[in-house]
């Protein structure tokens, strides 16, 4: 278990009072993934799941039942097993399920075809989130059509099926203080990785050997890879989803890195660029102080009372009009930024929510209309440009891929940078970059790509 117990009850509370007393609300743990042939993925619970119970077990269903006198919180899970747990690992079981994870009660997993459909009887409206996991959807609707099939002896049926992400995910967009306190520990561990790949890099090094030393930082903290990084150096930092990482290092080339660290379910997310060589060239500074000069107007706009949009809108007005006084558009650039010109060197939007997801849940939008910015809420902020080869385009700014990214919460005041720690300013990139002092490493210890 992640945060306290206490921290998982207020939650399942507050998503049953809003459920109310003829409700029910399913949600299935994620399925385990197959890598290949007979060998699994590295386990990693479903979000909403683990929102609610910090149980990281896989083959379990937890159901809360608001007003059920023999209890609210139920979990099926996986009974104890010496034999599977030995070669499997631990099992909280049914007592554990209650004495460390707060259920009012546990079943084996393996019971759930007996005993959740006497859960659904009586019960008006059923919460769950239809179409994510096609197997259990069968067999929920096969639970519901045999309580239906019993009508005339007079057992009750849901009629109403509520989509749970409704109600769970405008819970999970804000953040309470022991999630933040998690967020803040992910973004450390991250900064600790960034900084150690910038101190390391240098010209002929390859992207995977870089990206090595996140992987280490990452890994000696106790904490994941939030999601698979992107390590790209010169032209490949303009493919916006570049995960090859096997190119190597030129000398004179920018590398975009970007990387998050997962700590205890909750993720970071932050993106770099810095010369290979420890030297922006005049290019690459000038385009560099201009995404930056983007990422901080925006930054600025993060605050309560703005929408969603405002920090977009002010890096598309900074970016638009430096980009008309680099020579890269030409025109008004009021009139540019209406008309999308400069997706053809920014083609993205600033930022995301962030959470226990990178790309975090939350709604945009309400009623169509951007939603305001309330304190609690953590979001990005990473505007980019990338310049790829064209005649119309002078040679100096050629594959410039440059983008700047943050984690940002929202507070009562504005804003608190997560990931400030972070250097971005160009000066400061130049003095860490090539810091460290250079590995002894045996060539054939290298594997070239």
């Amino acid at each position: 278990m992640m945060l306290p117990a206490a921290e998982y009850a207020r939650r399942r509370r507050q998503l049953m009072r809003q459920i109310g007393e003829r409700g029910i609300a399913i949600l299935p743990a994620a399925p385990v993934r197959v890598r290949n042939r007979d060998a699994d993925y590295r386990y990693r619970q479903d979000s909403d799941f683990l929102y609610l119970t910090g149980f990281e077990e896989p083959e379990a269903v937890a159901v809360l039942i608001p007003g059920r006198k023999q209890g609210e919180f139920i979990l099926f899970c996986r009974e104890r097993d010496p034999l599977q747990e030995t070669w499997h690992g631990r099992r909280a079981g049914q007592a554990g399920a209650v004495e460390r994870y707060g259920a009012d009660d546990s079943f084996p997993i393996a019971d759930i075809d007996e005993i959740l459909p006497g859960l659904l009887e009586n019960r008006d409206r059923v919460f769950y989130s239809m179409g994510r996991d096609a197997v259990f959807d069968r067999q929920l609707m096969d639970w519901v059509n045999r309580l239906r099939a019993q009508v005339r002896s007079g057992r009750q049926s849901p009629h109403e099926f509520v989509s749970l992400e409704f109600l769970l995910h405008e819970m999970r967009l804000f953040k309470s203080s022991a999630e933040l306190k998690l967020m803040r520990r992910s973004a450390e561990i991250a900064i600790e990785g960034h900084r150690r790949m910038m101190a390391m890099c240098r010209p002929g090094l390859y992207e995977y050997e870089v990206e090595a030393e996140f992987i280490y930082t990452v890994r000696r903290h106790r904490a994941d890879l939030a999601y698979q990084s992107i390590v790209g150096g010169g032209e490949n930092g303009c493919i916006l989803h570049y995960v090859d990482n096997a190119t190597e290092l030129r000398d004179g080339d920018l590398l975009l890195i970007d990387a998050g660290a997962e700590y205890e379910g909750y993720a970071s997310d932050i993106t770099r660029t810095f010369p290979v060589n420890g030297r922006f060239t005049p290019a690459q500074r000038e385009v560099y102080e201009l995404v930056l000069e983007a990422q901080l107007a925006a930054i600025k706009k993060a605050r309560p009372g703005n929408h969603w949009n405002d920090p977009h809108e002010a890096a598309l007005r900074t970016l638009t009009r430096g980009l008309v006084e680099l020579g890269l558009l030409k025109g008004q650039p009021a009139k540019l930024m209406r008309e999308g010109a400069y997706q053809r060197f920014y083609m993205h939007r600033t930022g995301h929510w962030l959470g226990l997801d990178v790309h975090d849940v939350g709604e945009y939008k309400i009623d169509g209309q951007w939603r305001l910015l309330e304190p609690g809420m953590t979001l990005t902020v990473e505007p980019g440009l990338y310049i790829t080869p064209a005649r119309d385009v002078p040679k100096r700014f050629h594959n410039i891929g440059i983008r700047i990214e943050d984690d940002v919460l929202v507070t009562a005041q504005g804003c608190e940078v997560l990931t400030q720690a972070m250097p971005k300013s160009p000066d400061e990139i130049e003095a860490l970059v090539g810091s460290a002092a250079e590995p002894k490493v045996p060539a054939r210890a290298r594997r070239r790509a």
